[in-house]
């Protein structure tokens, strides 16, 4: 069996049970600013123990806008990219140790294709919920606004990975707050650059529920902005 044939295996099998298991949950969408209903390209942001459920949310809540996220160039980036085409989201394969800068260029030309772009700020190895510079540079560097996704499960399973990656249990709650979209003014020092980081870090910990770890302190400079770390998908 190709590596492709098995992406795409595993990624119908995998994309059967997760509709079977988002047909019991129970969805409550929270977005005071009319955020999704707006035609404004996005960038949208939330952290990577939460992303199970979002290629399901968009179908159901976010259509007709397009998406395309980002997904790490190895084995496993590939099944996910197969997984996410099966809800009609598109994949940019890169991450900060490989092929990030290549992956920025595609994040911003998938931008200006008219695609929103969606990104696990805290993959794919974390520190789990610390927000990397990519998504400031990418912001930055394109005008466009970055929204925060925050979802939390009224009970879930967690599991032993390095985010702690959560399953919801059937029948469970899902509150997805969207925070209106944040734009990113230009900086001028390593200082103001960390700012920034860190106050859309704080929005996108601040919008849920539970209680988070606190995250971990570093000092980004413009020139690292460049790596781009996260994992949920070329624009089709």
């Amino acid at each position: 069996m190709t590596p492709a044939t098995k992406a795409k295996l595993i990624s119908h099998v995998g994309a059967w049970i997760l509709k079977a298991l988002c047909a019991t949950l129970r969805f409550r969408i929270h977005d005071p600013d009319g955020t999704i209903t707006r035609p404004d390209l996005m960038i949208g942001i939330f952290w990577h123990n939460r992303l199970l459920v979002v290629p399901w949310m968009f179908t159901h809540y976010m259509r007709p806008r397009r998406s395309a996220a980002l997904t790490s160039p190895s084995k496993d980036g590939e099944i996910l990219a197969a997984f996410l085409a099966r809800f009609g989201i598109g994949a940019i394969r890169g991450s900060s140790s490989r092929r990030g800068a290549v992956a920025l260029l595609e994040m911003r030309r998938g931008l200006e294709a008219g695609y929103d772009i969606a990104i696990t700020p805290d993959g794919p190895r974390g520190p789990r919920y610390h927000l990397n510079p990519g998504v400031i540079s990418l912001a930055q560097n394109t005008g466009t606004p970055v929204v925060c996704v925050c979802i939390t499960y009224s009970g879930y399973w967690q599991l032993k990975s390095w985010d702690r990656f959560q399953i919801p249990h059937p029948f469970a709650r899902v509150d997805v707050t969207f925070i209106d979209g944040q734009k990113i003014p230009a900086t001028n020092t390593p200082e103001e650059f960390e700012q920034q980081r860190a106050r859309i870090e704080q929005l996108l910990r601040g919008g849920h529920s539970d209680d988070l770890p606190a995250p971990v302190k570093t000092t980004p400079s413009p020139e690292t902005a460049n790596e781009v770390t996260a994992e949920p998908p070329s624009p089709p």
